[in-house]
């Protein structure tokens, strides 16, 4: 066994003496290849429209990060209009009422309203963000676990055309589910990108990111315009390749999802009965 070790060793002797060896060294520091298949991963900035330096600093982020903007905010239309002219992808970031008892941004959702109030409210929101071509919830832990409300706005974003994020604010959402079941395009969010603990830096959630897109074949994230992870975000869209991951369009990853399985475009847990049985083609 050791005399054929050797063999192979001698073989195997970079060429060049020491400039061989040092080329073998750089070579085996740069770590395995990247594969040939990119995973794809979407990252969408939330709350736009508040402040301008920090949504010009989201519009000069490479690819096509997706912009998420407040309806009543004093930036929102003019940053809109340069995210789409440039590229990006606009979402209405629709306010709905949440568990927790905090205020509800203008033009916000909530439970006590009736169809034709939700159906206006809508239509205010949306006429106030030029190019939307989707929307997520901003908020909506209370309000996205009700199906019957989710229903009633998944059928106004069918007639309009629109696809659907679900940010996933509580565990027990069904919005992503009635999506599905209304015949509206939807994701869901994966990771949220922005630090809430000293262990969970911007840095960290992009690996989680990482990690998601190569567990399930794909990643949707969700950040917010603070300075630190856009600081991330700056350093890191540049180099995305070293991570094995592409940066995608939400269109573009509905798009490649619309060839799975329709049991499997969503994690949401489906229930027996549905389970039973698979959709029609």
């Amino acid at each position: 066994m050791a005399g054929r070790l050797d063999r192979v060793h001698r073989r195997h002797r970079p060429a060049g003496g020491w400039w061989g060896t040092t080329l073998l060294l750089v070579l085996l520091l740069q770590g395995p290849p990247v594969p040939a298949a990119l995973l794809p991963v979407v990252i969408i900035i939330d709350d736009l429209g508040r402040d301008l330096a920090l949504g010009e600093r989201v519009l000069a982020l490479p690819g096509p990060v997706a912009c998420a903007f407040l309806p009543h905010e004093p930036y929102t239309v003019s940053l809109a209009e340069r995210a789409h002219a440039g590229g990006k992808e606009v979402l209405l970031h629709l306010p709905m009422q949440a568990v927790a008892d905090r205020p509800l941004d203008a033009g916000g959702l909530t439970l006590d309203m009736t169809r034709w109030e939700l159906r206006a409210t809508l239509a205010r929101d949306l006429a106030l963000v030029p190019h939307v071509s989707g929307v997520n919830n901003h908020m909506g832990s209370l309000m996205t676990r009700h199906p019957g409300d989710m229903a009633w706005l998944m059928d106004e974003l069918r007639t309009r055309g629109l696809f659907f994020v679900d940010s996933r604010t509580t565990r027990f959402t069904v919005a992503r589910q009635v999506a599905r079941e209304r015949g509206v395009p939807s994701l869901e969010r994966d990771v949220f990108l922005d630090p809430y603990s000293a262990r969970h830096a911007p840095m960290s959630q992009f690996r989680a990111l990482v990690g998601e897109a190569r567990r399930q074949g794909y990643a949707v994230a969700i950040g917010h315009p603070y300075p630190a992870t856009l600081d991330m975000l700056e350093r890191v869209l540049p180099r995305l390749r070293q991570w094995g991951i592409t940066l995608v369009s939400i269109h573009r990853l509905l798009r490649d999802l619309r060839e799975e399985p329709a049991w499997r475009l969503s994690s949401y847990p489906l229930p027996p009965a549905s389970r039973k049985s698979r959709p029609s083609p």
